[in-house]
């Protein structure tokens, strides 16, 4: 089963509730800063362990492709009473667009996403196996030697390098043969930060999505979800753009 971490405010609310989704190699706890905020906002969450990533989730991943993850939230969303509000981070933020053009978020976030396709590419082999955050230039164990989080303090590089996982081989190639996506029902922001070198803001420049963007100056890949100084300005945009672009719950 896949676990869930949740988060209630201390007040009942009338705010959709957000579920989160972790990117590739990690795990729910990515949102160890989030989920507090969000709380004390007046939001509900729900951070899902994407099947095989978390200390309590020990599925193999060879096999596992980008369905399966979406199917893994999509056990959390049918547990909900009203539609939440889907944010992902990287990988994760594709995942959160697959369950938004299904129709099963009122609004939809992407922290620096991975992006979708109109089409595939037949000429990917998409492989089985299973792979390591090395291959996204994390080689070592020690916070103070980790150059992909410039922006982060010990602390905070401490719970990135905590959350790390296995990855799927076939969901990585499934991205790169495409993840279709026509369009979204429902609103949809993206979250770029000035200093993130893998997915900055001109990787959406052709992006065929109605979409709103921000950026946040100084926030590099990893800042976009555990620098508390970059925090400090990204949830309350964020949960001022889901008061202003989703209904209120009763």
């Amino acid at each position: 089963m896949t676990a869930v971490l949740e988060q209630l405010p201390a007040e009942p609310s009338d705010h959709p509730p957000i579920v989160l989704i972790h990117g590739a190699a990690n795990s729910a706890s990515v949102w160890t800063y989030w989920q507090p905020a969000l709380a004390s906002a007046g939001f509900a969450s729900y951070a899902v362990n994407l099947r095989g990533h978390g200390p309590e989730e020990d599925e193999g991943l060879s096999n596992t492709s980008m369905h399966d993850y979406a199917d893994d939230v999509r056990s959390c969303i049918e547990q909900l009473d009203s539609k939440p509000v889907v944010m992902g981070w990287s990988m994760g933020g594709l995942v959160a667009m697959m369950l938004a053009a299904a129709g099963e978020a009122a609004a939809c976030i992407g922290l620096a996403p991975s992006t979708p396709t109109r089409g595939l590419d037949a000429s990917v082999h998409v492989r089985q196996g299973e792979f390591g955050p090395e291959e996204y230039g994390i080689t070592g164990r020690d916070p103070g030697d980790q150059p992909a989080m410039p922006d982060l303090d010990i602390e905070e590089r401490q719970i990135a390098l905590a959350s790390l996982a296995r990855e799927s081989r076939r969901a990585r190639d499934e991205r790169k043969a495409g993840i279709v996506i026509e369009s979204l029902p429902c609103p949809f922001l993206i979250v770029t930060g000035s200093d993130d070198h893998q997915w900055p803001a001109s990787a959406y420049d052709r992006l065929w999505l109605d979409a709103a963007y921000r950026e946040i100056e100084g926030a590099s890949h990893w800042g976009l979800v555990l620098s508390r100084r970059a925090l400090a300005e990204m949830v309350p945009l964020v949960t001022g753009w889901v008061r202003e672009h989703t209904p209120a719950v009763s």
